[in-house]
Parts: C-alpha cells; sequence; structure tokens
C-alpha cells in the first residue's frame, strides 16, 4: 500500500511532542512503515522541510547534532519515495488548493500529490486534514 506521507507525522517521531491523540497517529503511521508492503510518497518540497525544521531546533537548542544526524539516517532506510513531479504542479494544482483551502503552498503540496495520486495522506496538521476531507481525500 502506498500513502502520502505529510512532514506533520515525522516530526512527532523526532520530537515525540503533541497531543497524545497526534503521538499515537505517529505511531501506527510508522507501523505502517516498518511493514514491507507499504510505501510512503512525498513531494519533493519534503527533504528541505525536514531540513529546516532541524536545522532550527538545532538553533534553538532543542535537538543536538548528533540526535539529528541518527534521525535521518533512520529516515534514509525507510520507505519513503520523493515524488519529483510535485514542482510541475507547484504554480498550477498546488497554488488552486493553497488558494482554496487556505493553505501554506507546502501544505498543499501534499494534498496535491494525495488527491492527484489517489492516496491516502497521513497528516497530524488540523488544517491540511480539514481541506483533505473538504477535497474529498482520505486520512491515512
Amino acid at each position: 500500500m502506498r500513502f502520502v506521507l505529510d512532514n506533520s507525522v515525522v516530526m512527532r517521531w523526532l520530537f515525540g511532542d503533541g497531543t497524545q491523540e497526534a503521538a499515537h497517529y505517529a505511531t501506527r503511521i510508522l507501523d505502517l512503515l516498518n511493514n514491507e508492503d507499504h510505501i510512503a510518497l512525498v513531494p519533493s518540497i519534503w527533504g528541505l522541510e525536514v531540513g529546516n525544521v532541524i536545522v532550527r531546533a538545532e538553533a534553538k537548542g532543542l535537538l543536538q547534532e548528533a540526535r539529528s544526524a541518527e534521525f535521518l539516517g533512520i529516515l534514509q532506510d525507510m520507505s519513503i519515495e520523493t515524488n519529483a513531479r510535485s514542482n510541475e504542479h507547484a504554480l498550477g494544482d498546488t497554488l488552486q488548493l493553497a488558494r482554496r483551502y487556505k493553505l501554506s503552498t507546502y501544505d498543499a503540496s501534499y494534498l496535491e500529490l494525495a488527491l492527484r495520486e489517489g492516496l491516502a495522506l497521513a497528516t497530524n496538521d488540523e488544517a491540511l486534514r480539514k481541506a483533505l476531507a473538504n477535497a474529498g481525500g482520505t486520512l491515512a
């Protein structure tokens, strides 16, 4: 099974923060990825988004570089595939979804990918969940 993986879930794996419900959901998605039959798809912005959160957390002293490196190594071993075609849709479908649902274009890129590929979206972001439901998509 393939699904789209939003960075909000990935960051729960790293920081373990947020509500208990968000942590439980993130753990369930991690369990899915540990199953060889599941592959997560991410838009091309994903690596930059992960890196940005990490570098900002390091700058604030919330995360040590050694822990970041360990986490990134774990991510690289997971069944996560980057969808290179996301950039082709950035100034078209993604921008329109961002406008329609009042999302950042970064968040809209996950929604666009899920809708384009007909896949469920794994996200802890409430605005993105609402947009997904309004667009007729499915939550993983």
